[in-house]
């Protein structure tokens, strides 16, 4: 995990006078009382704040130099307390970590400051994706926490040629319906066209029925095809059931067409349909296995033929397309599966689960959040912990 969080500051001298009257709206202010506040911070235990008095209405009201507020903790304690919290330390130890800086906060006051950072995450959610983010190719990927003893499915959307973070949402489950309910707003809202994802059947659905063009991850679908390949060479060697002399199919053109399909797989070329579609002709006669019965060598070759036929065009979309701008995917789903081992994974490994979806969900958010930030200078705390 990689973030780069800049502290809030704590400035006594850097008091903004106010413009106008908070209650009435009025201009006409008057410096009214200078007054001493008690401040837990590591460099300033105590602050000045200033009282003043609306001529209009007599209302009063504080200012406060920059970092402090009505709490009695600074806003870089605040966010020293977020920063430790996201970088592994529990709840429990960020409060030993602060006693020990002699600005103690208790372990339910770190719990309260982190899930109110999390809360001010702007976006990250499918209801309110940036605002004027147009994004031509999205990426998506599930993964699943421990919640109150059970799984949570958490669904994340990213820019596939940026790998920028867009949402974070907790789901109800996989299948494809839900996977639908959750997208179909992203997808309106930032205008894509491309569907980046795994290989699961959900997704093809989902890009299918929102009219999208759809890129499976070249490394998921590889691994697969060579741990099948690599299964069924030896049975097809042997033709121990006889299935594929009785379609006519030697074993030795069995392992041949097997040996060529890894070929394929990795050479990727939107031209090979058609030697792919050729190859699973030959397996077309065989019989599918009746009830409680195996299926048959011939069948199983056949079967994996004819899955990535059907998968070829999404398999080798990559090579085609481009977006707008010019804009070009690699053909993995990479960006979306760095977002959840850095973002969600990252964080998890340090913990026994959560207790609440909604603090699984908003922690995610808002180190998506941090991670967004990577490349512009850094996240200053103060927006979300002031």
């Amino acid at each position: 995990m990689r973030l780069n969080l800049i502290l809030p500051r704590v400035e006594p001298a850097d008091v903004k006078v106010p413009e106008a009257c908070p209650v009435c709206g009025s201009k006409h202010l008057r410096l009214h009382q200078e007054v001493e506040k008690p401040l837990r911070d590591t460099l300033h235990p105590r602050v000045k704040a200033y009282r003043y008095r609306c001529l209009k209405c007599e209302a009063t009201h504080r200012v406060y130099p920059r970092g402090v507020s009505r709490a009695h903790t600074s806003t870089r304690i605040r966010g020293l307390a977020v920063m430790l919290y996201l970088l592994g330390l529990s709840y429990g130890a960020v409060a030993l970590v602060m006693e020990a800086l002699g600005a103690p906060l208790s372990k339910s006051r770190v719990y309260d400051v982190v899930q109110e950072a999390a809360r001010r995450v702007p976006g990250m959610k499918r209801e309110a994706v940036f605002t004027g983010v147009r994004v031509s190719a999205l990426g998506a990927d599930v993964t699943s926490v421990r919640c109150a003893g059970k799984w949570l499915p958490l669904g994340l959307s990213v820019d596939g040629t940026k790998g920028l973070v867009l949402t974070v949402d907790g789901l109800d489950g996989e299948d494809a319906q839900t996977l639908e309910r959750w997208m179909a707003p992203i997808v309106t809202k930032v205008g894509a066209e491309l569907l980046i994802t795994d290989d699961a059947d959900a997704f093809k659905k989902v890009a299918d029925n929102q009219g999208l063009m759809h890129q499976v991850c070249k490394s998921h679908v590889q691994r697969n095809t060579d741990a099948l390949i690599a299964a069924l060479k030896p049975l097809a060697a042997a033709d121990s059931d006889g299935s594929l002399a009785a379609i006519g199919v030697s074993p030795e053109q069995a392992v041949a067409d097997l040996e060529r399909l890894g070929e394929l797989i990795r050479s990727r070329q939107p031209e090979q349909e058609d030697e792919l579609g050729m190859m699973y002709g030959r397996y077309m006669a065989a019989a599918p296995p009746r009830e409680n019965e195996q299926a048959s060598i011939a069948y199983r070759v056949r079967s994996l033929m004819l899955d990535r036929w059907n998968l070829w065009r999404r398999l080798t979309r990559y090579r085609t397309w481009k977006g707008p701008e010019g804009e070009r995917i690699d053909g993995t789903n990479n960006h979306a599966e760095r977002a959840i081992g850095w973002w969600v994974k990252e964080r998890y490994r340090t913990m026994r689960g959560y207790k609440k979806a909604a603090n699984a969900v908003n922690v995610s958010r808002l180190l998506a959040w941090c991670g967004n930030h990577l490349n512009s200078g850094g996240v200053d705390l103060e927006a979300l912990v002031a």
